[in-house]
């Protein structure tokens, strides 16, 4: 005779399976974020929250979460440059964060906003940011980021906003990004970047003031008759 579980019995197994997959995921994800930590220069210790013994890092300051306990913003922006704080923004104080950012960030599936700006964080931006299939807002403006803008953010297909400005960018403009069709900020002014701009797409109505103080980008692209890495 087949042996057959009872209702309750079902539900108590499902409760643990969802309560187990929870714990995984959060505990991952403050594995993730407390890699950030490790790299990042913290004499303030504004991240002293982030304690990765906790079950999840939905508890942190500047880290939020969803219903399910999974990280969707992550924000660490220099308050004397911010005008308008919350007072979750404010306990930051002069807070001057640097080093630099790791590729493990690539690993918040679930994260929509990476807003990092406004402080003294070095290095390049890590290729694996384009696994962030749900990200909104990337913010990294006015940092002191250097290497080129990786091809694979154009993978982000939910992004809005990206603001990249007063940095140390070189290289070109990735051509992946015009094919973000819901893309409706971009900012890349005052960094190193060559070749021309981008007319089509989600490029196409972004001003041009937003790629300027670039003094290698030539302008416009014009298309059939400028190659866009030129002066690269």
């Amino acid at each position: 005779m087949a042996l057959s579980s009872s209702p309750a019995l079902t539900l108590t197994f499902s409760l643990t399976l969802a309560i187990t997959v929870c714990l995984v995921g959060g505990n991952s994800e403050g594995d993730t974020l407390y890699t950030l930590r490790r790299s990042l220069s913290d004499p303030d210790n504004v991240l002293e929250s982030w304690d990765p013994t906790l079950v999840n890092p939905c508890t942190w300051f500047h880290v939020t979460c969803n219903q399910d306990n999974r990280v969707t913003r992550v924000f660490l922006e220099n308050v004397l440059w911010c005008s308008r704080c919350t007072k979750n923004k404010r306990d930051l104080g002069n807070s001057n964060l640097s080093g630099h950012l790791v590729p493990e960030l690539g690993k918040l599936e679930y994260l929509q906003y990476l807003e990092l700006y406004k402080n003294n964080i070095q290095g390049t931006i890590p290729v694996e940011l384009g696994n962030l299939r749900s990200l909104i807002s990337l913010d990294l403006y006015y940092n002191n980021i250097s290497g080129i803008i990786p091809a694979s953010l154009g993978k982000l297909k939910s992004l809005v906003f990206l603001r990249l400005n007063d940095n140390q960018l070189t290289g070109q403009i990735p051509r992946e990004l015009v094919g973000i069709s819901g893309l409706k900020v971009i900012d890349i002014s005052s960094n190193n970047l060559c070749g021309t701009i981008p007319t089509t797409g989600s490029f196409e109505h972004i001003p041009l003031n937003n790629f300027g103080n670039n003094p290698r980008l030539e302008g416009p692209e014009l298309l059939g008759l400028a190659s866009y890495d030129s002066n690269c």
